[in-house]
């Protein structure tokens, strides 16, 4: 039997409301957000990377006796700490417009630690290749490509391990956020290809200072990347059910 009475449609209005709330990023601050962030997150590629460029120049100086007759292990040692700085305080910058929407401190903790392990697997993946490519005697063509490209994808699908790490502090305040796992990713590829873009033109910057310019253009573009990418995903970011209940119950 038909139903007599037909179920009435929701206004319009009332429909966009409920999804702007929603939002982990309302559309009202977004502007200010993606500013922000990117700005935070470019300071903490800089500044972080200046810091521990400085502590491994300062610790490669002063060996300590115990590993006088092993300098390459103190060497590595000491690439860790200061990649670890460097973590830290890339994380945190970024932590700090993220602190009003989420907590600051998981995603400086998840973004370090997921940072250290994708750049760990890399270069281990890089490395290994680099050995193999090495100790081949005879190499065709079709192989020299195919060992050109496959440190670029270890170094693209190594950006998964900080997606994770960073999606399992997101899932607790916003829903289908399982795609932001390639998210990382998606910054690496663009970033390669911005890198082999610079080096297919490279012949037009004047030899004297191309060194200098390819590095400055370089590190720029990757910071920048790495700042633009996740600032829009989050601005597509929805907040979970909890995370919606305990808004409004911040608001009464």
């Amino acid at each position: 039997m038909p139903s007599l009475f037909k179920k009435i449609p929701q206004n319009p209005s009332q429909s966009n409301v409920k999804q702007r709330k929603s939002l982990l990023i309302p559309r009202s601050g977004r502007r200010g957000f993606f500013l922000l962030f990117t700005f935070m997150t470019m300071l903490g590629w800089v500044g972080g990377g200046i810091a521990s460029l400085a502590l491994e120049k300062i610790l490669r100086e002063n060996i300590p006796a115990y590993f006088a007759q092993n300098e390459i292990l103190w060497y590595r040692i000491a690439k860790l700490i200061a990649s670890s700085l460097f973590a830290l305080i890339f994380a945190a910058d970024q932590s700090i417009p993220l602190s009003k929407y989420i907590s600051g401190w998981s995603w400086m903790i998840a973004t370090a630690i997921g940072w250290l392990v994708a750049n760990t697997v890399s270069q281990a993946w890089i490395t290994y290749i680099s050995h193999i490519a090495a100790s081949t005697t005879e190499m065709s063509m079709q192989a020299a490509i195919f060992f050109r490209i496959l440190p670029t994808a270890a170094y693209i699908f190594s950006g998964l391990w900080l997606g994770l790490l960073q999606w399992l502090v997101l899932r607790r305040y916003v829903k289908n956020a399982l795609w932001w796992n390639i998210v990382p990713s998606i910054s690496y590829l663009i970033i390669s290809i911005s890198v082999l873009f610079i080096s297919s033109v490279q012949n037009l910057i004047p030899a004297i200072h191309r060194d200098v310019t390819l590095y400055l253009v370089t590190q720029g573009i990757t910071a920048l990347v790495l700042a633009v990418i996740p600032a829009i995903s989050f601005c597509r970011l929805r907040k979970s059910v909890s995370s919606e209940q305990r808004t409004v119950n911040s608001e009464q």
